[in-house]
């Protein structure tokens, strides 16, 4: 199935009028992150506890987010329904608060607590899990690894399969993606939990697919002797790909905007990054990594001419 036959769309000679927009975008999310001292962690980073707690009816969630939410920092409610086995509804409610640098976690438990007393007396803690801040910083630095592994996997297997200048793109490509997702949640003033990051790792993964594709059409279309020029070939490369490229990343979007629109609370930062990163990764494949590609190449080229005029007359055999 194709959407597009033969296009012929200049997608080097407008690049500008895309890369602009993505400075513009990259330079705002730095800019919130330096504000504001970097992201915005939840509590599986900065360490806090979660309490299940049961609730009578359906749980005001605005009204124990205020109560809560005026006696600790970094508070999260959510609600989950369940079907108990007789069938009859019980509702429950997550309650995610960090740890105060003074307090302890008996103290954190009975401020929850009392919080919720202030809205309904009947209710009944299901569960306290706490997760200490040391714990936190591991899971931070183990998250940094991942990417930083998943990153450099992807460089070696590019430079191998097809040459070094294509990994180079692919992955700087594959960061673009990651910085403006970042400084959007920064912007959006969303934290960055596990689930955030489990999303990011698999934009990277999406990311790197969607210009592999198009880098393989390049590829192929670069034939030993041919003199077609390579901002030609990338065009034409981009052209006969866009059909797949728009297809793939259109069904995608539908099934992560479905999530985040009927997933609720608990999936909508794992499907936000999704939505994002389906967005700016099918754009970077096309007017990020084709554009660096395209300048390396050139690059190389005009210094490999130039090594050839300065070269000795004697030297040349």
């Amino acid at each position: 199935m194709e959407l597009f036959k033969d296009t012929h769309f200049d997608f080097l000679g407008r690049k500008w009028w895309f890369i602009l927009p993505s400075l513009i975008l990259i330079l705002a999310g730095l800019a919130s992150l330096i504000v504001k001292g970097g992201p915005r962690y939840g509590i599986d980073f900065l360490g806090g506890a979660v309490m299940e707690v049961g609730w009578p009816g359906a749980p005001p969630i605005d009204r124990i987010r205020a109560a809560v939410g005026a006696r600790l920092s970094g508070v999260s409610v959510v609600a989950a329904h369940e079907l108990t086995a007789d069938g009859a509804g019980s509702n429950q409610v997550l309650i995610s608060a960090q740890l105060p640098a003074q307090g302890d976690w008996t103290a954190l438990r009975q401020t929850i607590a009392q919080a919720l007393s202030t809205v309904d007396a009947h209710y009944s803690i299901r569960g306290f899990e706490m997760i200490g801040p040391q714990i936190g910083a591991d899971l931070r630095r183990q998250a940094l690894f991942a990417t930083a592994g998943a990153t450099a996997g992807m460089l070696l297997y590019l430079g191998w399969r097809f040459r070094l200048a294509y990994g180079v793109a692919a992955v700087i490509a594959m960061v673009h993606d990651a910085v403006i997702t970042i400084g959007l949640f920064s912007l959006l003033h969303r934290e960055i939990s596990l689930t955030v990051v489990a999303a990011l790792l698999t934009l990277i993964g999406y990311s790197m697919n969607d210009t592999i594709v198009v880098f393989d059409r390049i590829r192929e279309n670069r034939r030993p002797g041919s003199r077609e020029p390579l901002a030609q070939t990338i065009n034409r490369s981009i052209n006969q790909t866009l059909s797949r490229t728009i297809l793939t990343s259109g069904l995608t979007l539908a099934t992560a905007l479905s999530l985040l629109l009927f997933g609720g609370p608990v999936l909508e930062g794992f499907s936000l990054v999704l939505v994002i990163g389906i967005l700016v990764g099918t754009f970077s494949s096309i007017f990020i990594a084709s554009p660096i590609l395209l300048a390396w190449e050139e690059r190389r080229a005009g210094h490999t001419a130039r090594s050839i005029v300065l070269r000795p007359a004697g030297g040349v055999r």
